[in-house]
């Protein structure tokens, strides 16, 4: 026997095992064959690819020789699965399909390719067992069936590709059909006429050949896959059929397919056009009689050496996400669309779905998130809830006119150094499936938005995506914010706001999409966080880009001795543990669920929640005016949206399709954390009991820092609001205030320090209206700012019985807050 003719043979038995496997293979909870009953909505919807879960094959009973031999020789046995499944096709699918093949000669000649036939059906296996690195792509693994994984950085136009030519013949004009191209234009070696001598001269008939679309992918090694010191490898992937378009920049993608071994020579892939080589005979001494250098030779032979030179290149049969389920039937949807609830919970599991709904009714819901974020860093819960609603984000909506309303939210911290904002960073990054780190200063604008490249292959200008745009539909994490120069961090104003970016360069004119939500991190001018300063004249940030950061946290290193044992108890318990030592209420992988569940969610705001989103943005404008507030940054209309856009997030952590007030007052709260300037100056108390220095008379002052003042106003507030009509002798409220920090006091000269302290605070409120005085068993005050001649006129004994109350015009809500 041929052995040729017994390779064949072989090849031939494993597509008859493989239609015997589609035709037989059932499911535990399938009625017919699910390949076949595949097979028939294919000859309905004119898809031409079929899918098959390689687990599948592993469970088939013949499966030690078929799923063996696929998974070793897939590039080999590919063509006759193929050749299976157009003829099961015409087997089982006869009334859809041309004239049904009388099965005469066996399965072994209805498998057996023929040279008149081009494969116009597909088989496209998913869902292997292991899963290669790129580094793993050595000869050895040339034409068999694996699965890699990699971040697309770069993709190519989808272009038609010839699959197979058909020739004429210049001299005889003889046709020959079905001339399979091997990733380079391939013309027949010779004529088939025997009286024809043709080798060279060789015409493509293109309308009665076959072609295909194809598309060419780049892709890199993951981070976590890069060894130490090592660069991370780039691989380039060929997408054809119905993959093409299956995978976009930024995607962290799985592959299947095989690798394959191309000429390393860009001329070699042009299909359509014979590749030539001539020598360059300008300044040549060796030209023979027709002009022409001696040595010169035409074709793919003169490249000598080159010739000889390949590359690696990975043909894919399979596409699909990593966050994706490993279904190759539900491919990458466009992006453009959100994922939907109920298909959603249609693919969820049951215990999923009941274990996501128990979690969405519980009460403490929302701090338990919380909790779960970051649980490796201590404290900081108000930065955690941030990047929570971040992780949730809002509600995109489109105007009328077409325009855009971003969603997304972005989060800036800002502190001292080692206060753990990097870390921060980095877990965004672990957990979401979509998030690109990057550094500032390291970064340019191109690297950021988007870069134009000349295409090596074919010469044309491409866009090669930046950080922003790998990050479309995530989170890009941007640390060491403030050591961008001015001209990048510009680059990134309309990415912020409209999300898109704006191209304009080598005759390319293109607005691309940039969905993404910024989470930066910034160090203070100088190094550390100057508190007598606002947050704008601590960082350096143009104005536009601080009203473009929804949310703003200070971090600051302050040396006080219980947090610092708490933190230190902290990383040790860390270090000697390791995760026994921390618990969280949900885990990573529950968290990421139910993340991906809330996000379906699209809250609509009710009108109480609309009349006090109005109330709460005019009460900031006011604030802002008026300079009390001492803001951050200037408050604009780009901070209701940032109330909006929070409101509808925390709805969302709820699992709740509207914006309750309460979720509004959370936002505002949030809100008026980030934007109120966190410490102030200190405060000077000055004592109208004058002393004479040397016969000159001189005003006593004692300098008390904001937080003092705010923890005695509280204790003030809190007493108050605790008596029996909410007033107080001020004897009485002096007496009760030493009796509180007696345990501080050692001695006589500190209690009449304290207590004179105390005494000046209290004249401070009055002066600024925060307190009043009311006759004893009145409510009606006499407000000390407007009313000073009747106040100085009143008698001594007199102030000594009148009661102290708070001022009905403060919001003791707004003011009374815990000094953390």
């Amino acid at each position: 026997m041929n052995l040729d003719n017994f390779e064949e043979a072989e090849e031939v038995g494993y597509g008859c095992i493989f239609m015997d496997f589609c035709e037989e293979y059932m499911g535990e909870n399938d009625d017919d064959p699910p390949y076949i009953e595949q097979l028939k909505d294919l000859s309905m919807t004119g898809k031409r690819t079929l899918y098959v879960d390689f687990k599948h094959v592993m469970h088939y009973r013949q499966s030690d020789s078929l799923s063996k031999a696929i998974s070793q020789q897939y590039y080999r046995l590919e063509p006759y699965l193929r050749r299976a499944v157009e003829r099961l096709m015409e087997i089982h699918c006869s009334d859809k399909t041309k004239k049904p093949v009388e099965d005469t000669q066996g399965r072994e000649g209805l498998v057996t390719l023929e040279k008149s036939y081009s494969l116009e059906y597909s088989v496209a296996f998913f869902n292997l067992p292991s899963q290669n690195r790129i580094r793993d792509l050595k000869t050895d693994k040339i034409g068999t069936l694996m699965s890699i994984c990699g971040t697309v950085t770069r993709t190519s136009e989808v272009r038609p590709e010839l699959l197979y030519g058909k020739f004429i013949c210049q001299e005889c004009k003889v046709e020959v059909e079905n001339v399979e191209q091997q990733f380079s234009y391939t013309e027949p070696i010779m004529c088939q006429t025997p009286t024809c001598s043709n080798r060279d001269s060789w015409v493509l008939k293109i309308e009665e050949s076959k072609f295909t679309d194809w598309q060419r992918v780049r892709i890199q090694e993951n981070p976590n896959e890069i060894p130490t010191g090592s660069m991370p490898r780039t691989l380039e992937v060929i997408l054809r059929h119905e993959m093409v378009e299956g995978a976009k920049p930024g995607n962290k993608c799985i592959f299947t397919g095989t690798p394959l071994v191309i000429p390393d020579i860009h001329q070699l892939g042009v299909p359509g056009v014979g590749a030539e080589v001539q020598r360059d005979i300008r300044n040549s001494k060796f030209k023979g009689a027709d002009g022409l250098a001696n040595a010169g030779v035409t074709g793919l032979k003169s490249l000598g050496a080159r010739d000889l030179s390949y590359k690696i290149s990975f043909l894919a049969c399979t596409v699909h996400t990593v966050e994706a389920k490993r279904d190759a039937l539900n491919r990458l949807t466009d992006e453009d669309d959100l994922e939907d609830h109920e298909a959603l919970v249609k693919s969820m599991k049951k215990m999923e779905k009941e274990l996501l709904e128990e979690m969405s009714k519980d009460e403490r819901i929302f701090d338990n998130l919380v909790r779960s974020i970051a649980p490796s860093v201590f404290g900081h819960e108000v930065i955690k809830k941030g990047i929570l609603l971040q992780l949730l984000g809002g509600v995109h909506k489109e105007t009328l006119e077409g325009m855009n309303l971003r969603g997304d939210i972005n989060v800036c911290v800002v502190g001292d150094p080692s206060t753990s904002k990097s870390q921060f960073l980095k877990y965004v990054c672990r957990i979401h499936p979509r998030a690109i780190f990057t550094s500032g200063k390291a970064s340019s604008a191109a690297g950021l938005t988007a870069a134009v490249v000349k295409d090596e292959e074919s010469g044309d200008f491409t866009i090669e995506a930046g950080a922003l745009m790998l990050a479309d539909n995530g989170i890009c994490a941007i640390d060491e914010f403030d050591k961008m120069d001015i001209s990048d961090q510009v680059a990134i104003h309309e990415a912020m706001e409209q999300q898109t970016i704006s191209i304009a360069k080598a005759g390319i004119h293109a607005t691309l999409n940039a969905r993404t939500s910024i989470l930066a991190a910034a160090n203070p001018i100088g190094g550390r966080y100057n508190k007598r300063l606002s947050l704008r004249r601590n960082i350096a940030m143009s104005a536009p880009i601080l009203s473009r950061f929804d949310l703003f946290f200070v971090v600051l290193d302050e040396c006080k001795p219980e947090i610092d044992q708490m933190i230190a108890e902290y990383i040790v318990g860390i270090h000697r543990l390791g995760d026994d030592n921390i618990n969280p209420p949900y885990d990573t992988e529950t968290l990421q669920r139910y993340i991906r569940y809330a996000k379906t969610f699209k809250p609509k705001i009710s009108q109480e929640s609309k009349r006090l989103l109005v109330e709460k943005y005019k009460e900031l404008r006011q604030d802002d005016a008026s300079g009390a507030a001492q803001n951050s940054y200037r408050i604009t209309v780009r901070q209701l949206e940032s109330m909006i856009r929070l409101s509808e997030a925390i709805a969302r952590a709820h699992c709740n399709d509207e914006v309750i007030p309460e979720f509004v007052s959370e936002a505002a709260k949030l809100m008026q954390q980030s934007i109120i300037h966190v410490y102030h100056d200190d405060v000077v108390l000055k004592d109208d009991n004058t002393m004479e220095v040397d016969g000159v008379p001189q005003i006593q002052e004692i300098r008390i820092t904001r937080e003092e003042l705010t923890k005695i106003q509280n204790a003030i507030i809190d007493k108050l609001l605790s008596s029996e009509h909410e007033s107080c002798r001020e004897e009485d409220l002096v007496q009760w205030y030493i009796e509180q920090c007696e345990e501080t006091l050692t001695s006589e000269a500190e209690v009449e320090a304290e207590e004179k302290k105390f005494k000046l605070v209290v004249k401070h409120l009055l002066k600024e209206s925060f307190l009043q005085r009311v006759p004893r068993g009145s409510r009606e005050g006499i407000d000390l700012e407007d009313d000073q001649e009747e106040y100085d006129q009143m008698d001594v004994e007199q102030v000594e019985t009148d009661e102290l109350t708070i001022h009905p015009n403060v919001d003791t809500k707004k003011y009374y807050q815990s000094i953390k």
